[in-house]
């Protein structure tokens, strides 16, 4: 895959083009990146998908779905994610690429008006956003907002994350609670709209064959008549944990979850960030990970057991779902499998089979457009410019001793445990 091209087309706005010809199709997608606010999240979140129903050109959902349709299918759509302790709004759109094209017909072209249109050119009544649009899409995302509560594993990590990140913005949930979605007025959304236009960082990447001139000029064109003044982005590292804190919920749940976070004294753009990349996924990456095989298998203490590393914000998490009479001897093994990392205890094979797994997560990210398109956000947002070679090279040059530096800087901060109401842990 060959390298990115950044070129910054306006204060705070890079477009950054990946040139891949294995691809029929192509993507485009525009990032707006924003400082992750309590005051704030629900009206960017509610704003995204509200933008995607419609614009000034096509001012409904039916016209917008009739005008992508005539682009031989092509797609729109809406994402918002947590980078750090940064909000990132993406809007993408997808389509094939100009060669498959007939009679000469610029989708790339097309594709890049209709994003700005979204982004630039709103349907707005009165001055505001559209008020049936808006309790539209309200519903849908208290509707989604709500329905993570039936997925346990992801509810009871956001509520580790809230406990341990109390007082910090990574802590916020990125769509908002319920109750701050239904509170966000119409002029709210359009304060959120005119500041995010502003205020906000963009990244914009396309990814396909044709060259993007026209999509460069286009969201160069835009952008120009915008008076720019880009926020400052900052992520707030906690080193190292204080005292342990232990929380527990009650819920109408079959299994319990036990979740525990740690301080990692690492985070990007740290250059022993792939040293506990690696760490985090010999410990509980996969089913040659330690808590796979010893927690999971050998001692039968969880039905799943694995660790995550939140390395813009340097938090290691691990999650299992256990019996509630195994808790307490879960979490002691957990430590002991950590413990037994930071002593050295680590052995050829571990190493090898985790650097072939991340070789093989790379690999499979090259898949798609889409899957390109992730990556090189990812890498743009942590500073570094690697192709998926390079970094996969970078993983495979990592010593057992940075290992187990990188494990020795674990210290336990939180432990969170959902159960049964009925159930003592």
């Amino acid at each position: 895959m060959n390298n990115v091209v950044v070129t910054d087309i306006a204060p705070g706005v890079r477009f950054s083009e990946v040139r891949d010809s294995r691809f029929k199709t192509m993507r485009i997608s525009a990032t707006a990146l924003v400082p992750l606010e309590n005051s704030t999240v629900a009206q960017y979140a509610l704003l995204s998908q509200v933008l995607t129903r419609s614009c000034r050109e096509y001012p409904d959902f039916t016209e917008l779905s009739r005008k992508l349709s005539s682009l031989y299918g092509a797609s729109l759509e809406a994402g918002v994610r947590k980078l750090g302790e940064t909000l990132g709004l993406t809007f993408s759109v997808s389509g094939i690429d100009d060669r498959y094209a007939l009679d000469g017909e610029s989708i790339c072209a097309e594709l890049s008006e209709l994003l700005c249109s979204v982004l630039f050119e709103p349907k707005l009544v009165d001055g505001n956003f559209d008020n049936d649009e808006i309790e539209q899409e309200r519903r849908q995302l208290i509707d989604l907002s709500d329905s993570e509560i039936n997925d346990k594993r992801a509810y009871s990590n956001k509520r580790l994350l809230e406990f341990m990140c109390e007082g910090e913005a990574y802590g916020i949930r990125r769509y908002g609670s319920a109750e701050q979605i239904r509170a966000v007025t119409a002029e709210e959304l359009k304060t959120a709209w005119t500041t995010l236009l502003k205020d906000a960082k963009f990244e914009i990447i396309y990814v396909g064959d044709t060259a993007p001139v026209t999509a460069k000029r286009v969201f160069s064109e835009k952008f120009s008549s915008v008076e720019r003044t880009p926020a400052e982005l900052n992520t707030f590292v906690v080193r190292k944990a204080g005292e342990v804190r232990s929380f527990t919920d009650t819920m109408e749940v079959a299994q319990a979850k036990l979740l525990m976070g740690f301080r990692t004294d690492c985070a990007t753009p740290d250059e022993d960030v792939t040293a506990m990349r690696l760490m985090c996924a010999i410990l509980g990456g996969g089913a040659n990970s330690k808590f796979f095989k010893n927690v999971r298998e050998k001692q039968s203490l969880c039905y799943y057991c694995f660790s995550r590393f939140h390395r813009v914000k340097g938090i290691l998490t691990v999650e299992s779902g256990v019996e509630a009479d195994n808790v307490e001897k879960a979490k002691n093994a957990i430590l002991t499998e950590l413990q037994a990392m930071q002593n050295g205890d680590i052995t050829e094979d571990e190493i090898n089979f985790a650097k072939l797994s991340v070789a093989n997560d790379f690999v499979s990210i090259c898949d798609t457009v889409s899957g390109i398109q992730e990556w090189y956000l990812s890498q743009l947002c942590d500073g570094r410019f690697l192709t998926v070679k390079e970094a996969s090279d970078e993983f495979a040059a990592i010593t057992k001793d940075e290992i187990v530096k990188a494990a020795q800087k674990l210290t336990l901060d939180t432990v969170y445990v959902l159960k049964g109401k009925e159930e003592d842990v």
